[in-house]
């Protein structure tokens, strides 16, 4: 990566020389890498890895990341918080990530580590662990979110600043898709050499990231207002409209997306009868197409405005849940591909997966793309409390998600053991789970965005900060 001295204002002036543009977009790129690879991961496999491999019940594993969620309903706002009046030379976000850097990526190998014990006892000690981890990754991710309000004024750049963020994240969990499908069927030493991998890309990445976005982050829009209590920072966040609309679509959209992703894989093996080896590799073409999705929509959100890519998008997504639901399963006696019947099973399962993948993209995207403008309204601008409550309301959706699939599956009489037949409310739940559900938030989400003051803003140039 060459090295750039940029202008002092060229964090914020669109008119940014080709290299130092080029090395803003590369730089904030790395920097949700090793966060990206690691949130796939444990969206794909923690709860399966908590179920199948800790032997905990589907309700306590669901507890468990509900308990987190509450927790980081405490300590995202605070680091927030935290950060929006942290004075240092660097700006103040890249010191919390640099700091946060070793510590969380040693925390994303305990967190694959299988306690000794009753079920409580490993319900306590996994509760221990991952409080600390989510403390941890809270320090390097919320910052890093919050830059891209602050690194620059076009909205434009933001939202490319955005895609490259997304881009990097959804490689990384290509690739952590793929190590955890050559790793997880080794049980449980191979989930830890899985986070053993994560935590050091993780840590080097977030490092580089630091490193290359340095120049920048020293002259970038700082917040404005001075410290205030919890009820006031409440009070901000109510009385501005734009953001409760962002926070609203953030919220249906992850709920969604973080239904399906735990749930996917029992799908598979369970509803589609596809043998354990090739169900991580057939997630592949969902992250593949949520890569070309990114740059599809980040493309449409510049011609045409964001919520017109928001609407493309998830029209796409809803239309691949729906066809989840009317998959026919496949002959699990024979090979995947060992019969005309089953070859067009798994094709017409891939393409429903890719058309997934692109439309699931926008929720990486778009809400992100959105959120400056939400940020820009308040006269302060104080990106790290607002990104907080973004953060917030992103994880309190995985948990509410994860907690409530738990105690459904339980409830529909599903048991996570290998080989044995579901019963028929099992089935149903699952295929809801993968189907109507998330089809139905995902349409909630599109009502909360009505009325956008969208109006060509994508097309107007940013003014250089004063």
């Amino acid at each position: 990566m060459p090295s750039v001295t940029p202008d002092p204002s060229a964090a914020t002036n669109p008119s940014l020389g080709k290299s130092a543009r080029r090395r803003l977009l590369w730089s904030y790129g790395l920097g949700d890498i090793g966060t990206g690879m690691a949130a796939t991961q444990l969206g794909f496999y923690l709860f399966v890895f908590y179920t199948g491999v800790v032997g905990l019940p589907a309700w306590m594993a669901g507890l468990v990341l509900m308990v987190l969620k509450v927790w980081d309903g405490i300590n995202d706002p605070l680091v927030g918080w935290l950060s929006d009046h942290t004075k240092h030379p660097w700006g103040p976000r890249l010191p919390w990530m640099a700091g946060s850097a070793i510590p969380l990526g040693l925390a994303l190998v305990a967190m694959w580590w299988v306690p000794p014990g009753s079920d409580w006892q490993k319900f306590a000690l996994l509760v221990l662990i991952q409080l600390v981890a989510m403390a941890l990754y809270t320090c390097v991710n919320l910052p890093y979110s919050a830059l891209a309000s602050e690194l620059t004024g076009s909205t434009q750049l933001r939202t490319e600043l955005n895609a490259s963020r997304f881009t990097g994240s959804i490689l990384a969990g290509l690739a952590g898709l793929v190590l955890g499908a050559l790793l997880v069927g080794q049980g449980a030493p191979g989930y830890l050499r899985m986070g053993w991998v994560s935590g050091l890309l993780l840590t080097v990445f977030t490092l580089l990231c630091c490193w290359g976005l340095a120049p920048f982050a020293r002259t970038c829009q700082r917040p404005k207002g001075q410290p205030e209590p919890l009820g006031r920072q409440l009070r901000r966040l109510a009385a501005n409209p734009l953001f409760l609309k962002v926070l609203g679509l953030y919220l249906l959209l992850w709920c969604a997306l973080q239904l399906m992703q735990p749930v996917s894989l029992i799908f598979l093996a369970v509803v589609m009868h596809l043998p354990e080896s090739w169900s991580t590799w057939i997630l592949i073409p969902f992250q593949l197409s949520a890569l070309v999705g990114l740059q599809l929509w980040s493309r449409v959100a510049g011609r045409h405005g964001r919520i017109c890519a928001l609407r493309w998008g998830t029209g796409l997504w809803i239309a691949g849940c729906l066809a989840a639901m009317l998959l026919i399963p496949m002959d699990s006696s024979a090979a995947p591909l060992a019969t005309a019947s089953n070859s067009l099973g798994l094709a017409l399962l891939v393409l429903t997966i890719v058309v997934i993948g692109l439309g699931a993209s926008t929720a990486y995207l778009i809400p992100w793309a959105l959120l400056p403008d939400a940020i820009d309204a308040d006269p302060d601008q104080p990106a790290g409390l607002y990104t907080a409550w973004m953060v917030v309301t992103q994880k309190l959706g995985i948990g509410v998600a994860v907690f409530a699939l738990g105690n459904v599956l339980s409830w529909s009489g599903y048991q996570a053991s290998e080989g044995l037949v579901q019963p028929g409310s099992a089935l149903t739940t699952i295929r809801l789970c993968m189907g109507l559900i998330p089809a139905v938030l995902i349409a909630a989400g599109l009502l909360v965005m009505r009325r956008w003051p969208e109006k060509g803003l994508h097309r107007r140039p940013a003014s250089p900060s004063p």
